[in-house]
């Protein structure tokens, strides 16, 4: 259970505290209620570009990380297709170091052609190295449009085409930030070794005098139910052939997500789970077998993914995992193996509360979700789930035509002919 305090200064900067001084740290947490489902489909990979632009340094600030690492902290972040995340880590006794940085770049953030430039060319390199110039690195480039119509999920965070990071304009990264980097958009979570009075004092100070922005309302196209199966094969320089079978299921806050989550570890939780066990262990038809979802804001996804091994046919492979997803759709799951899983998500949430970040980082989540005190009630909804559950959502989305299917095939080598 983690208790915290909550207040909001009259920009909209939503604020929550968590005192825990068996820690001397700190950490400053700020979640921005934006991610690659908000850019235009003409621009994307912006929300992505811009957690770079952030650490190129303030009108006040050109250095950001000099002053933090005087202080003895770290900092990093993260940008997914629905928030982008900051966050700092300092002895609490250096805390305002964290709050003058962040509220500044909040603020005042500098915007110049050179450090657009330099940004520019780091992403860009990213998208090389990480999507285009390594094996299956670019699954969810064609992924995500396979499974997505109309939702701004069709592109991954990175962006549909590095053309849209090498066109963009300095006008545009500063209208991305002045709708989407205000402080009615943002929730910042403090915790550690520190007071919710001196936190309230220290917020109203550094960032109470920021503008709150205009308020906008999110209208995103909203993904219709699939009724058609889909697939695409691909041949690419791959080591192993690999299938990708992904299932729309409905979005993060929707009470079906807790039995579908355990729906997956089921699938695929360590080596006693029924992928690995059946499909590598028994009848050595993958060299590795994984399920998993997204558990993104709106509609998600479950997907299945194996590398058959080199004596199997993908009809074969692919089979082999219809008739698992068939023993979850026919037969309830015995009781000790549902408890099983249960257990081992209650612990890995509890684990989850021992770490100052991780906690700082489910408090603002779960306040994005609504109320930050619904990550205090998640394992009960867990513990909650019932057998008949589980089959009657495995009978919803493991349907063919609600499945999107990727083949990677690979690439056969060519022959080498020596001379005589």
């Amino acid at each position: 259970m983690i208790k915290f305090n909550r207040f909001t200064l009259d920009n909209g900067l939503r604020v929550i505290v968590h005192e825990d001084s068996t820690t001397p740290m700190a950490v400053l947490n700020i979640l921005y209620d934006v991610g690659a489902r908000d850019e235009d489909p003409a621009q994307t990979g912006f929300a992505h570009l811009f957690e770079h632009l952030m650490f190129g340094g303030s009108v006040n600030i050109p250095n950001y990380d000099g002053p933090l690492q005087r202080v003895g902290g770290e900092n990093n972040a993260f940008t997914s297709n629905d928030i982008t995340n900051y966050y700092i880590t300092l002895p609490s006794a250096n805390l305002e170091t964290a709050f003058w940085l962040e509220s500044d770049r909040m603020l005042s953030l500098a915007f110049s052609e050179k450090s657009l430039e330099v940004q520019r060319n780091v992403v860009i390199e990213e998208f090389k190295q990480r999507y285009l110039n390594q094996p299956y690195g670019d699954v969810w480039l064609k992924l995500r449009p396979l499974v997505y119509k109309q939702h701004p999920y069709r592109w991954a965070t990175i962006g549909k085409t590095i053309k849209h990071i090498e066109d963009a304009k300095i006008e545009d990264v500063k209208a991305f930030f002045k709708k989407h980097y205000t402080p009615q958009n943002a929730i910042m979570v403090v915790g550690g070794d520190v007071k919710t009075e001196d936190i309230k004092l220290m917020a109203e100070k550094w960032f109470g005098p920021i503008p709150a922005g205009e308020k906008y309302v999110r209208n995103l196209p909203q993904e219709q139910p699939q009724h058609e199966e889909r697939r695409e094969t691909v041949t690419a320089k791959v080591p192993l052939n690999d299938v990708y079978i992904a299932f729309q299921m409905e979005g993060r806050v929707d009470e079906s997500y807790y039995a579908v989550e355990l729906m997956s570890d089921i699938l695929s939780r360590g080596n006693s789970s029924r992928l690995y066990r059946s499909l590598v262990k028994e009848k050595q038809i993958f060299s590795e077998v994984h399920a998993y979802i997204t558990g993104s804001l709106d509609k998600g996804m479950f997907v299945l993914e194996g590398k058959p091994l080199e004596n199997i046919s993908i009809e074969q492979a692919e089979d082999a995992l219809w008739q698992e997803l068939d023993k979850l759709k026919n037969e309830e799951v015995p009781g000790d193996e549902l408890t099983k899983v249960k257990n081992k998500t209650e612990s890995t949430m509890v684990f989850s509360e021992m770490s100052l970040l991780d906690k700082a980082m489910n408090l603002a989540f779960y306040e994005l979700m609504g109320d930050a005190d619904g990550f205090n009630h998640e394992p009960a909804k867990f513990l909650a789930v019932t057998a008949a559950q589980i089959k009657a959502h495995a009978n919803t989305i493991f349907r063919k035509d609600n499945s999107s299917t990727l083949i990677y095939l690979a690439e056969l080598s060519e022959p080498e002919f020596s001379e005589l």
